[in-house]
């Protein structure tokens, strides 16, 4: 990540993905919002400057440096094959668990709601229990379809 991608104003990443070269807007959590403007204030950098250091050099963190050191968190984390992919797949289930749903989850990450639904949706539990409770009771359960469709419906028209 550079330091030109970080929308001050917005306290948004502003990102063009490497693979699909999608834009992705990613809010930035509020701690990491504050480190971010602290070294900004310490460092002064340039836009093209890359915004993570490698502690031990003080000198941008290169990808294979940056894949060893998530590997290691993994293993302190005793998370099996954490390799960087994982937390990209961690976030997104973590995402939908918690009520995002599939096309706010595939902004995010650059992706299409197909692509999430196939890979991510099918582990989060709490989906396929508001299903469920859908299917039984039909709490949560919305009327779709056209406007002209909904709007019958709401009058009653629609059996």
């Amino acid at each position: 990540m550079r330091w030109g991608e970080i929308d001050w104003q917005t306290r948004e990443i502003n990102r063009l993905t490497q693979k699909r070269r999608k834009r992705v807007l990613l809010p930035i959590h509020q701690e990491l919002f504050f480190a971010l403007e602290v070294e900004h204030g310490q460092r002064n950098p340039q836009p093209d400057d890359r915004a993570l250091l490698n502690p031990e050099t003080n000198r941008p963190l290169t990808r294979p440096t940056l894949y060893r050191r998530m590997l290691a968190l993994g293993r302190r984390a005793e998370v099996l094959d954490a390799h960087p992919h994982r937390y990209r797949d961690s976030f997104a289930v973590d995402l939908l668990s918690r009520g995002a749903s599939p096309y706010d989850v595939a902004k995010l990450l650059g992706d299409t709601v197909d692509t999430i639904e196939k890979h991510y949706a099918p582990f989060v539990r709490e989906l396929r229990e508001r299903a469920r409770r859908i299917m039984e009771t039909g709490e949560g359960l919305e009327i779709t379809g056209t406007q002209q469709a909904q709007q019958k419906a709401a009058r009653g028209r629609i059996q």
